[in-house]
């Protein structure tokens, strides 16, 4: 009888010596080279109505498994509901069993989600034949380690999870809802990329137009090195007309959550500022190098008799929300980011220090500060103890409102102070620069934001859970280009180039037609009969502009 792990029937304990039989020799030359042989006749998975049994794996899941096998870096975009949890749990037991010294960390946004995957992982195991098992070291909620030391270590996604392992092959799971997770990937992904062995397995549900969209938008463009599989809801067997009608009917006839949830569309708010569409098309740059503690990411150095402007939005330093900036290039169209800054825990009295730092990097920036609560503060400090002289500044003008001035008048602002009026304008501008293609945004962070800067009544916010301090710089920006003195300061004119542009276009589009001669030499010329009757009519494109 062999012997047993803790008294466990139906796990081996480690060190246990057995002898094979001929058949079973050839089984085990078979599995250890075929991964989709060996889940599809060994790996047991509970059903609901059967209980436990025996799968065949469906076409896109031998796809999974080739991919997961054949490449280093694999995306599962999938519905719900399709089986890539037996997929990718049925490859990670074979992967354990029949490689040495190798560690699995399996991920997931949630702690309690990652042991179920790893239950799913021991459940098929305890039920593989004693000789198929590798002897049991470690077997609990938390890890599974066997005796040819390989291991499964489960945990939720943090960028200290795995840390202090080797991985040989990360997977996670729901990857689209991980939160924070430009630091989890700027501190786990390059330590396993670094193998030349290693693999990482993403998989998930869409969930909008955030980083995973972007992975994945990469991943079809061959730019990130990772397979992309998808799985949509018509390949799972019994999916049919009557289930898509009951299932829609689940959602509240909702059927834009069935499309991104079983349509794997990645949809994002249809009440976002910018449209989906645009949102979608934007890809972010890596910085060229990030300074001040990483807060400071540069996407391109200052060049030579440019002109920049820098917009700022502070906050009160308590790891909430985040003092922020955005550095644009405004010396012709189109207008591109070239910085940004982002710190949750500085706090206000030192933020015109760092403000100051950058915007003399680039070229004195004009600089343009939030004034609403603590800005203030930092307003005064620049201009009052650190005596910047590209201050931005704005003068009252009544039912006009705040108006950027030269800055010769008496009562006048270091800064703006946003209200209704302000946020409407600056983000209409700003809708319009983006959509138009007047203004690039390079930044990840800043198209974040974007995607989740929603309506809210009758204004723009960023939805529960997110932040929207950098898309508040752009609003802020978005204000300063229509200001008539801006634009006479760096000669340009946003709306004139706009028109001009529409005017291009129509040009175009008119059909030409031939000029007939008759004969006739002698002929009224209605136009200039006309004259008199024609009137000079003021129109505007913009019901917020305010600058004339």
């Amino acid at each position: 009888m062999i012997e047993t792990y803790k008294g466990s029937p139906l796990l081996k304990k480690a060190g246990i010596k057995l002898s094979f039989t001929e058949e079973q020799i050839i089984e085990l030359e078979k599995c250890s080279k075929n991964p989709i042989y060996f889940i599809e006749k060994y790996l047991k998975v509970i059903d609901a109505d059967k209980g436990l049994i025996s799968i065949n794996l469906r076409d896109y899941q031998k796809k999974m498994v080739t991919s997961f096998h054949a490449r280093r870096r694999t995306i599962v975009t999938t519905c719900r509901r399709s089986g890539k949890s037996t997929s990718v749990c049925g490859y990670i037991l074979w992967y354990i069993i029949f490689n040495s010294e190798k560690t699995v960390a399996l991920l997931a946004n949630k702690g309690e989600t990652a042991r179920e995957l790893l239950g799913l992982i021991q459940l098929g195991y305890k039920n593989l034949p004693s000789w198929l098992q590798q002897g049991i070291v470690e077997f609990n909620k938390g890890s599974f380690v066997l005796e040819n030391n390989s291991r499964v270590i489960a945990a939720a996604t943090a960028s200290d999870a795995i840390r202090g392992y080797t991985i040989s092959l990360l997977y996670i799971d729901e990857c689209a809802f991980i939160d924070g997770w430009e630091q989890f990937s700027a501190s786990v992904l390059p330590t396993i990329t670094s193998g030349k062995q290693t693999k990482i397995i993403l998989v998930s549900t869409p969930n909008g137009l955030n980083f995973y969209a972007k992975l994945w938008e990469e991943a079809l463009d061959k730019k990130n090195g990772y397979n992309p599989i998808i799985v949509k809801w018509h390949e799972v067997p019994g999916n049919d007309e009557k289930w898509y009608h009951e299932t829609l009917q689940t959602l509240g006839n909702d059927i834009t959550k069935f499309n991104q949830e079983y349509n794997v569309e990645f949809l994002g708010s249809t009440n976002t500022l910018i449209r989906p569409d645009k949102l979608k098309a934007m890809i972010s740059k890596q910085p060229i190098r990030k300074d001040m503690g990483d807060c400071f990411h540069i996407h391109k150095d200052p060049e030579k008799n440019h002109t920049y402007t820098l917009t700022v939005d502070v906050a009160e330093g308590l790891n909430q929300d985040y003092s922020t900036f955005s550095i644009i290039d405004v010396t012709q169209f189109p207008y591109r980011q070239v910085a940004k800054y982002r710190n949750n825990k500085i706090a206000p009295l030192l933020l015109p220090t760092i403000i100051l730092q950058a915007a003399r990097m680039y070229n004195d920036a004009f600089v343009l500060v939030e004034i609403n609560s603590i800005g203030l503060q930092v307003s005064d400090i620049l201009h009052h103890e650190l005596a910047y002289e590209n201050l931005i500044k704005i003068e009252m003008k009544g039912k006009q409102g705040q108006q950027h001035t030269p800055g010769f008048k008496k009562k006048i602002a270091y800064g703006l102070k946003t209200n209704k009026q302000t946020k409407a304008i600056g983000c209409a501008n700003l809708k319009t620069l983006v959509e138009s293609d007047k203004l690039i945004i390079n930044d990840y962070e800043t198209i974040q934001e974007l995607m989740t800067f929603s309506a809210d009544k009758q204004s723009f916010k960023a939805e529960e859970g997110n932040n929207d301090d950098l898309a508040m710089t752009l609003v802020h920006f978005g204000w300063l280009t229509g200001q008539r003195y801006f634009k006479e300061n760096i000669n340009n004119d946003i709306r004139s180039a706009l028109q001009q542009e529409q005017m291009n276009i129509m040009d175009q589009d008119i059909v030409p037609f031939g000029v007939i001669d008759n004969g006739i030499d002698d002929f009224e010329d209605p136009i200039s009969d006309a004259k008199e009757r024609w009137t000079n009519i003021r129109t505007t494109s913009n019901p917020f502009d305010n600058t004339d």
